[in-house]
């Protein structure tokens, strides 16, 4: 199946007016929207937009993995991109209906899961810039599988790109911006021409301390520490970041959030990246000024392992949920 867009039967939607409060039209058939030529969003960009995934269990049961976490991400982004916030129950309730909605959708256990997609776009009319008139809430999915070629838990290889940089202190690199991801796509395709799974960026001041990959969060493994970089404003608050730092600390491991060099990278036991789409991608390989280090001799390594075991055990329903990370999905009538 892949990770491509498989179009479901429906989506939620609620609308705002600038100071008013949200009117919710509810589930909704998914389809098209009609924007003015002048919605903020095609001019300037005005939009935020969450990845999350829902899970079936062997039981038959739906589960949604962390969505206050999201509901909080899209708030703080709301914040910094000056367009209303959606009430976090509000944004709970839009997921958990959709899934509901779309539970036919919802692959099998341990063949994919349901991929969510929270948006919130200034759709009013504006000329001038400045904060849309209106805005528009939408939440909608699609199955997935794999987000790499190869499978899950295949190793990717990474280029660290020197030239350009995804983000810049200061910036909205620690948002989920909708601007913030078309720009990555210049050195990633080329990247992909020669090989390359995705690219690995550096910072935009000393060009020597690692950030984040075009899609994920990046971690390396030194014996028994765990470092990543931290979160200074120029890369996103992963929630599975998040969420692999805690298992990993409950593992024992020492977490380091830091500044992270190249140098240290390419020293390393063990590299992976994490993300909602790619959840634990184990890395192969990192390509640096014309050197290639291969990680863990190219295979999967015994944290990456470790890690994406437990990660996905927990959100399927394998694995006993101690912190309360799941959400149970209720059946709701498809109403609104």
């Amino acid at each position: 199946m892949g990770f491509g867009l498989t179009t479901t039967a429906y989506m939620f939607k609620a609308t705002c007016e600038l100071g008013g409060e949200w009117v919710v039209e509810g589930v909704v058939p998914y389809g098209d929207l009609s924007l003015s030529p002048s919605s903020a969003v095609l001019n300037y960009g005005q939009g935020v937009f969450e990845g999350m995934k829902a899970f079936r269990t062997s039981e038959g049961e739906l589960l949604v993995f962390r969505p206050d976490e999201n509901a909080k991400r899209c708030e703080e982004g709301a914040g910094r991109m000056s367009m209303p916030a959606v009430p976090r129950d509000l944004f709970r309730d839009a997921v958990l209906r959709t899934v509901s909605a779309n539970a036919e959708y919802v692959p099998p256990v341990g063949m994919g899961s349901l991929y969510l997609r929270p948006l919130l776009i200034g759709t009013g009319a504006i000329l001038g810039l400045g904060p849309a008139p209106s805005y528009t809430f939408l939440v909608y999915c699609s199955p997935v599988a794999s987000y790499f070629k190869g499978g899950q838990l295949t190793p990717i290889d990474l280029t660290v790109e020197e030239t350009y940089h995804r983000a810049a202190p200061g910036g909205s690199g620690s948002t989920k911006c909708i601007g913030n991801y078309s720009p990555v796509l210049k050195v990633q395709l080329e990247a992909k021409k020669r090989g390359f799974s995705d690219v690995m960026y550096l910072d935009a001041k000393e060009n020597k301390y690692i950030e984040e990959v075009s899609s994920c969060n990046f971690f390396c493994v030194k014996g028994k520490t765990i470092s990543t970089p931290s979160l200074q404003g120029t890369i996103l608050p992963g929630i599975t970041r998040k969420s692999i730092c805690e298992l990993a600390a409950a593992r024992g491991f020492t977490v380091e959030e830091r500044n992270v060099s190249i140098d240290e990278v390419m020293n390393a036991d063990e590299c992976f990246c994490t993300g909602t789409a790619v959840v634990v991608a184990p890395v192969g390989s990192v390509e640096y000024k014309g050197k290639t280090v291969k990680f863990c001799d190219g295979k999967v390594g015994p944290t990456s392992q470790a890690m994406y075991d437990e990660l996905t055990g927990i959100q399927q329903g394998k694995l006993p949920d101690e912190r309360g990370w799941n959400v149970k999905v209720p059946k709701f009538p498809i109403s609104g």
